[in-house]
């Protein structure tokens, strides 16, 4: 044999290998499967002014008139306009509106998480706070302020990202301890193979928060600690221990991103209400997400104006 016949002989034999190979992954390889699907509703701000109303009646009709309707919808927070330091007369209209058109215009199942403004708190005390914070949560028929479900093999975890300040003023979004340690557990608890999806209302991790009004000033960027989880730190790493952990959803800054790290792609998800009712807010229209859930832990999140 010359030099010539055993290349071209390689080659064959190389060709033949590839091809087998491809053959054989193609063979065992099954196309994934979409297992769940749900709409992320989030930032509805309901109020008593023209257009709040049907906005969201308009939206809920857009999402169970889709060909292709989700199982489910979860409620990200901010379901009222404004709880805080109103008077519970105003606050009371607020939910009866949303209530009112969820009650006649939504035959999907809902799952809620509380968001800043759904919390009533006359006066800045932690012991408001937190009748505020169960106010909103019996309206939206909350047994606890963070919980799990699972649905067609993923796990679904809801979380409450919304505290009070140490010294009783408003708001700063991270987990307490009780929750913390109740996380822990729960990610411990969940089997390698199940996949999991992180709800909060505030976002644990995005890039949108830098341009929502002037962050950058004096050479830094600074992102204020409402806007954002301050412990962004300490909850990555904890996923980085749960490879099962695939995704997480926020809403609150009414912007729409999405954010791939260590593992975990993190979306902001819009507001369905856009501007507060009035319009876009900077580049994104009034809408909600579509997340599809697949058998392989892969996710796919697209967000819609309706």
């Amino acid at each position: 044999m010359n030099r010539r016949d055993i290349v071209k002989q390689m080659s064959a034999g190389l060709a033949a290998l590839s091809v087998t190979s491809l053959a054989s992954a193609h063979a065992k390889t099954p196309p994934r499967q979409r297992v769940l699907r749900v709409a992320h509703l989030t930032d509805v701000h309901m109020q008593p002014i023209i257009g709040a109303a049907k906005g969201f009646e308009k939206c809920l009709h857009h999402v169970q008139s889709l060909p292709d309707k989700p199982d489910l919808i979860i409620n990200g927070g901010d379901a009222v306009m404004e709880a805080h330091g109103r008077g519970k007369d105003s606050v009371s209209r607020q939910w009866r509106l949303y209530q009112d058109v969820l009650r006649s215009e939504n035959a999907l199942p809902v799952i809620s998480c509380v968001g800043n403004h759904d919390i009533w708190c006359k006066q800045e005390t932690k012991i408001c706070f937190e009748a505020g914070r169960q106010w909103a949560m019996d309206e939206f028929q909350m047994a606890k302020r963070f919980y799990s479900i699972d649905r067609n093999g993923w796990r679904i975890i809801m979380l409450d990202s919304v505290q009070p300040k140490a010294d009783g003023s408003w708001y700063t979004a991270h987990l307490d301890d009780e929750q913390y340690h109740w996380l822990e557990a729960e990610l411990k608890s969940t089997p390698n193979t199940t996949p999991i999806l992180v709800v909060s209302h505030i976002p644990i991790l995005a890039a949108c928060v830098f341009f929502d009004g002037p962050r950058f000033s004096d050479e830094n960027w600074s992102v204020p600690a409402r806007w954002m989880h301050s412990d962004t730190v300490r909850l990555t790493n904890l996923f980085h221990n749960h490879p099962n952990v695939k995704a997480a959803l926020s809403g609150h800054i009414h912007l729409t991103d999405r954010v791939d790290y260590n593992g975990v792609s993190y979306y902001c998800n819009g507001a369905v209400s856009g501007a507060w009712w009035f319009g876009k807010y900077h580049h994104t229209a009034a809408g909600y997400a579509l997340v599809d859930l697949y058998d392989d832990g892969t996710v796919q999140n697209t967000y819609v104006n309706y």
